[in-house]
């Protein structure tokens, strides 16, 4: 469907600081610049791993402002992810966000993460991405899609994620959604869909029972949780 690849390009353009996706990033990160500030001015470095992320997304702050905070991020991918070399303040890692066995406790200042854990698979998964995210850091940062916001965040299409399964798995076999291209087989379709299962506010709270939940508005509707 255009209308949605339109609206996906549109939405999360990240390359515009003037992009909807960008402008709620901006504002999204206040807290955690706060953390930041709060690490630097008591133990000086600051240390952060960010499950499931990318350089791209650190373009929000800017470069002066990680120098100046003695910011390290090492980002951490599924093995077999593309990645880059390691540069600047930015450190890759291969490793499953589920199992961070690599990393001792709190061997991080902050641990951030921004919708990710809603692709980390079952329930379980999630339970397990919470603790390995809390376990290696000491302060932490995750943020998730509601599933009660009416426009599917991935593939741009309202009312798409509350549609029961055959018609959802019969619209991604037949058209390109957002930022989903078209399957190729009812196979993959089948994973496509189940590769986002989003979460409701109680689900968030229940994975990140410790933390602040605060509520992300558009269009003065809950679009996303941020714990």
């Amino acid at each position: 469907m255009p209308i949605t690849r339109t609206l996906a390009k549109w939405f999360s353009n990240y390359d515009s600081q003037k992009s909807p996706g960008s402008k709620l990033r901006a504002k999204r990160i206040a807290p955690l610049l706060q953390m930041i500030e709060s690490v630097r001015k008591n133990n000086g470095p600051v240390s952060i791993i960010d499950l499931g992320g990318t350089k791209n997304y650190w373009d929000i702050v800017s470069s002066e402002y990680l120098r100046d905070h003695n910011v390290n991020i090492t980002i951490v991918n599924l093995p077999g992810s593309v990645m880059p070399e390691d540069h600047g303040p930015f450190r890759f890692v291969e490793a499953d966000a589920c199992n961070l066995s690599r990393f001792e406790d709190r061997s991080f200042d902050i641990a951030h993460s921004n919708s990710v854990v809603e692709h980390v698979g079952d329930w379980a998964r999630m339970v397990q991405f919470a603790g390995e995210l809390k376990r290696v850091s000491r302060l932490y940062f995750c943020q998730t899609p509601n599933y009660w916001f009416p426009i599917e965040p991935h593939c741009m299409t309202p009312f798409f994620h509350w549609l029961p399964e055959p018609i959802r798995l019969w619209l991604v076999l037949n058209f390109q959604l957002g930022n989903w291209r078209k399957a190729v087989s009812i196979d993959d379709a089948v994973r496509i869909v189940e590769s986002a299962r989003l979460l409701n506010r109680k689900m968030f709270q229940s994975l990140f029972a410790d933390a602040t939940i605060v509520t992300e508005r558009m269009f003065l509707l809950p679009k996303s949780f941020v714990a």
